[in-house]
């Protein structure tokens, strides 16, 4: 396989961008582009950012449980054969932000009730469990509903309901708070909601020096615009034009020399959602003699795919994982 890189990057840092594409079937030629345009040094830390076919997941699930293969899992042989290799500078403003889903729940009595009700229900006979939920129903407030301290409160929980059904604007709350001051036990808890898929944000001011430096940045954004963009059929075959095919997706990693960088985080495969290029990054147009800007600015706005699971990290992880 034939991987064209530029004759002043050093042999082993190509020996290191190109591992593992020895066994894999790979395209012949795998466009490298840099920025800057000079020669990257072993002991040179670069974001190395490889652009990939996008591989659905599928939605089969594993024989014995309901694992569903993830984007991550799908693309790991298009990650090794990678259409294009970009490598920038680490930017300046480093940074990676993990968050989870968690937020207030409640449950008053009168759900949890209903809930180990509809639970009866399910582990029983079908007449014989709704027969038998609603009797546990009803004993737990019949007696609250007739005497004792929660007479006022329970009485006044039953007619808001009952106005409900009517058809009348009411809340339930505000019933049982207007006629006896006081509101349901929500049993508030902080519950985990779920998980998120983590954003990142690339910011790069790009300046070329000499004619080469220009011709290489104008690839650079040529070739993350077109990544980018979703892909339609314009043949005339049968179906053409009836959908349209995902954007490529981006596998980004900090690496130092010939190795991937042994302290920053890594990355999940990732799609690039916005790209933006300020063609005037001085404040004023200005041009070389072929009409290159002599100063751009260009930031990029990637999500990845999958989100990060605690199985994602092992004690062999080199740098701080994910």
């Amino acid at each position: 396989m034939a991987v064209s890189f530029p004759q002043s990057l050093s042999s082993a840092t190509q020996a290191a961008v190109t591992q593992g594409y020895k066994d894999a079937a790979a395209p012949k030629s795998i466009q490298t582009l840099r920025y800057p345009y000079k020669k990257l040094t072993d002991s040179d830390d670069y974001l190395l950012i490889k652009i990939i076919a996008y591989q659905p997941p599928g939605i089969s699930s594993g024989t014995n449980n309901f694992s569903f293969r993830t984007s991550t899992q799908s693309l790991q042989n298009n990650i090794k054969t990678p259409e294009s290799i970009i490598l920038l500078p680490i930017p300046q403003n480093v940074q990676d932000q993990n968050s989870v889903g968690w937020g207030d729940g409640s449950l008053n009595a009168f759900e949890l009730a209903g809930a180990e009700a509809v639970s009866d229900v399910i582990r029983s006979k079908a007449l014989d469990g709704i027969g038998k939920a609603f009797g546990n129903f009803a004993s737990k407030f019949a007696a609250s509903a007739v005497t004792g301290n929660l007479q006022d409160q329970t009485t006044s929980l039953f007619s808001a309901a009952a106005l409900k059904t009517l058809g009348a604007n009411v809340q339930t709350s505000d019933i049982v708070s207007r006629t006896t001051g006081q509101v349901l036990n929500p049993n508030m808890e902080l519950l985990f909601k779920g998980v998120s898929l983590r954003e990142f944000a690339f910011e790069y001011d790009l300046a070329p020096r000499d004619g080469n430096e220009a011709k290489e940045i104008k690839k650079i954004i040529t070739t993350l615009k077109k990544a980018m963009a979703p892909r339609t059929s314009s043949d005339n075959s049968a179906g053409s034009g009836l959908f349209i095919s995902a954007p490529r997706v981006f596998q980004l990693e900090y690496r130092s020399g010939n190795k991937k960088h042994p302290f920053l985080h890594s990355f999940k495969p990732m799609a690039m959602k916005g790209m933006a290029v300020n063609y005037t990054g001085s404040g004023n147009y200005s041009v070389y003699g072929d009409s290159t800007p002599i100063h751009m600015k260009i930031s990029m706005n990637f999500q990845e795919l999958n989100p990060i699971y605690f199985e994602d990290y092992s004690d062999s992880d080199i740098g701080v994982g994910y």
